[in-house]
């Protein structure tokens, strides 16, 4: 991998730096960074279209000057209140990948850093997060997911640290998250740091270097039924090697949504336009690698249902 500029303030004990961008110029770098369009996709498994991103959301995303931009080092993701294509609000989401599925940058392992300021009422569903580049174990969320940073919109006193897996579809996937609460009355729209160190078998996330939450347990499910849908896992055997699917290629992903089933609709006091400000995105590498694999924590597995009271 080619040697890049460290900026002023990035260097990390034990790491090295190996993809950022710190959003000097006037524009987005589209070597770094493609958009999502529109109010939704395709599902060719199910052979149909997926309106509201498979979460009712209200937002049509663009690449338009009105809803993302670039200046004074700082890239402003902005949603507003206004018509388009059928939909009440636009807003953006831009991702590592490009829209016809081939990489701009991808990492394994590694810790991930954004510094932002995000924005928050009712109704906002702004994100720093991550997706696997290619479904590896099957749909989502049977090929996981990495939240590192999601508010319930009217909640601006705490931060969401989480990820999903399982088995595709609905009925299968599992989800873990953590509630963390800002100290010192601090809140989201202020400067905040979110970070996942990522590692064979264990997952850990920070809020401003402060270690919120370690996950080292999690499983993944490719079964399907003779209609394609996941199936729930009922034996070991049904899984997916550990630790799957912690173990694929994932890429970056920012926006803001408005409205779905997680933050509701957005009420009159909701302000718009609403901003999400980044400051700098950077990932790391572990020198001498990312280490050995440590092995599953126990937990609940899928087949283990909670007994009735």
């Amino acid at each position: 991998m080619p040697r890049i500029r460290t900026p002023r303030g990035a260097r990390r004990p034990g790491w090295t730096l190996v993809w950022h961008d710190e959003f000097e110029g006037d524009a987005v770098d589209r070597t770094k960074w493609d958009f999502d369009l529109g109010n939704g996709f395709f599902d060719y498994r199910r052979h149909a279209w997926v309106p509201g991103w498979g979460n009712e959301e209200l937002q049509y995303y663009t690449d338009s000057p009105t809803n993302v931009s670039v200046k004074d080092s700082l890239l402003t993701i902005r949603a507003v209140k206004e018509a388009l294509h059928g939909c009440g609000y636009t807003s953006a989401r831009l991702k590592t990948r490009r829209r016809d599925g081939t990489p701009l940058f991808t990492t394994t392992y590694g810790r991930i850093e954004f510094r932002a300021k995000v924005p928050w009422g009712k109704g906002l569903w702004p994100a720093l997060w991550m997706l696997p580049l290619d479904d590896a174990y099957g749909g989502w969320a049977a090929s996981g997911e990495i939240d590192l940073m999601e508010i319930v919109g009217e909640k601006p006193h705490e931060v969401l640290n989480s990820i999903h897996f399982g088995s595709s579809g609905s009925d299968g996937r599992a989800l873990i998250t953590h509630v963390h609460p800002l100290p010192g009355g601090s809140t989201v729209a202020d400067w905040h740091t979110y970070a996942v160190e990522w590692e064979p078998g264990e997952i850990r996330f920070y809020v401003d270097d402060v270690h919120t939450r370690t996950y080292d347990h999690w499983w993944s499910c490719s079964l399907t039924d003779r209609d394609g849908h996941g199936v729930v896992a009922r034996r070991e055997a049904d899984l997916n090697p550990w630790p799957a699917p912690f173990d694929q290629p994932f890429y970056l992903v920012m926006n803001v949504a408005v409205g779905g089933n997680f933050p509701g609709v957005p009420n009159p006091q909701t302000q718009f336009p609403a901003e999400l400000v980044v400051d700098w995105v950077r990932v790391y590498h572990r020198d001498g690698g990312p280490g050995p694999l440590k092995p599953r924590a126990a937990g609940r597995m899928p087949w283990q249902r909670r007994k009735a009271r």
